[in-house]
Order: structure tokens, then sequence, then C-alpha cells
């Protein structure tokens, strides 16, 4: 009897576990339907034509003319010229990425690992700078670019300096990079390479920086995403045509279609955005890896 009992109550307990998987399944699905869903449907109206009304769930024919119009002359005396649009962004968000992570991780591990009078008050005054938004600082930081008549008449306006330089201060990547050497990066690696001979720079490059690998990979992410999407600061400092960057030219589509929705580009503006889409897709498959294999990169063993 106790068996048979015993039987029953495992038999329960399966059954139990298999419910809560199937509602555990079923809502991860139905998050992950909702979480893809805009792509779905951005990818369906980049196939739909000029003017575009309600919702539609099945792709048009209209892919192959909207891509011919990207690449035409038309799109290009309207808004710019589609090749070099992308190539601005990957240029200003390459470098800016490179610059961002590198020095911010220079600065963070000159302050953890090095001991000094003003540490402290040099990470405070990081932090407080973190708080001020880019855009208390823009009027100030405009009218400076333009000073600069060394440069020229307009200064370092319409150029792409003063869109990457800025971004060797990164606050945010900073404390990112800071709190993450606290808990990863020992301090014995560091003693041992100056033991060794090995020099300030070269210590930094060679050893400090395979254990940064994981917080690379993330800080990578989100700079290259920053300056890839930015449209604030190269609204304001960028005048030529062939200087404009993704989001100044999908700014003046969306313009265009909310002031004659009749005559609309909403078929190649949404194609434009899924391949705007694309190169921050590739650059987090090629960090993401590192996230998860650089985690016991560096790893002391006793």
């Amino acid at each position: 009897m106790a068996r048979i009992e015993g039987v029953a109550g495992q038999t329960d307990d399966r059954t139990r576990l298999t419910i809560r998987r199937v509602i555990a399944y079923t809502v991860l699905i139905l998050f992950t339907v909702i979480s893809l869903l805009p792509f779905y449907l951005l990818i369906i109206n980049a196939t739909r034509g000029k003017v575009q009304t309600g919702l539609q769930l099945v792709p048009s024919g209209n892919l192959g003319v909207n891509f011919k119009y990207l690449l035409g002359d038309t799109f290009k005396e309207n808004y710019g010229n589609f090749f070099r649009s992308f190539f601005n962004s990957i240029i200003i968000s390459a470098s800016v990425t490179v610059l961002c992570v590198y020095f911010s991780a220079l600065t963070a591990y000159a302050i953890h690992v090095y001991d000094f009078r003003l540490k402290k008050a040099a990470h405070t005054f990081i932090l407080i700078v973190m708080m001020v938004p880019g855009q208390a600082s823009a009027i100030g930081f405009y009218r400076m670019l333009k000073g600069m008549t060394i440069f020229g008449n307009n200064g370092l306006l319409d150029s792409y300096i003063p869109l990457i330089i800025p971004a060797i201060a990164a606050p945010g990547v900073y404390f990112f990079m800071i709190q993450y050497m606290s808990s990863s990066l020992p301090l014995e690696i560091v003693e041992a390479a100056r033991i060794d001979g090995c020099g300030e720079f070269r210590t930094f490059n060679s050893i400090v920086l395979p254990v940064l690998k994981p917080a690379f990979a993330v800080q990578g992410i989100f700079c290259f995403v920053g300056a890839w999407n930015n449209l604030f600061m190269p609204q304001m400092l960028l005048d030529s045509p062939e200087k404009k960057t993704i989001p100044l030219i999908l700014q003046i589509m969306r313009a265009n279609i909310n002031s004659n929705p009749s005559a609309s580009d909403a078929g190649a503006m949404n194609l434009y955005m899924v391949l705007a889409i694309l190169p921050v897709i590739v650059v987090y498959l090629i960090l993401s890896k590192y996230i998860i294999r650089g985690i016991a990169l560096g790893a002391v063993k006793g």
C-alpha cells in the first residue's frame, strides 16, 4: 500500500513539474513573440510601397523597388548618398567605441592600481561629471568649437573631430570598468609584472586587457550602439550633405513623411532602417562571445 502511494506521489510530482514547464515555456514564447513582433513588422513594411496605411502581416512585392530607390539618384538628391551615410556612421561609431572603451579602462586602471593623494577626489569628480547630461553643456560646447578659428571660419564645426575625440571622456564607461576591476583584477598580477620588469603600458596592454575582455565586450556594444544612434550632436554640428549620418537621414525622411503622407517614401525608409540595424547586429554577434568566453581569462590560480 505504501509503495502504491509512493508511485502515485511521484506521478503527481511529475505532473506538476510538467505543468510548470508548459506554463514557463508558454510565457517565454509569448514574450519572445512580443519582442520580435516590431522587427517583423519593420521587415514587412520594408517590402511595401511608398504610401502605407494599416497593419500588414504578409510581405509585399516592392522590396526590389525600394532598394533601387535607396541606391538611385532621386534618393541622393533628396536625402544624401546611401553608401556615404553608412560609411560616415561606421567611421564615427567605430572610432568612438575604440577610444571610449580603451581610455576609460586606462583611467580606471590608473585609479584602481595607483595610490596617490587625490585618488578619492578624482574618483568622486568623475562620478559627479557622470551625473551631468550632455545636453546641459551643448551650447557652450558649440560656441567653443565655433571659436576655434585656427581650423577655419567655422572652427571645428561640420567635422567628425568633435564627435569622436570627446568620447575619450566617458564617466559611465569608467565607472563600469573600475567596478569590474575591483572584482576581477587582482593586484598581484600587476605587482608580479612589475617585479619581472614589465613597463606600465605593456602591463596594461598585455596583461590587464585580456582580463577585461568581458567588460570591453559589454561596453563596446553599448558605446557602438550609442554612437550609431546618436542624433543630437551630429544634428547640431554637421551641415554638409556628404557628412550626414544614418540618424540624420532617417530624421529627414520621417519629416517628409509627416509633412506629405500622400507622397511619402515609407517603404524606402523602413528598408533603410532594416539595413541600418544590420551593423549593430553584426557587432553584437562578434562581441557577445567574449562576454562568456572571457570570464575565466586572467584568473589567478592557487
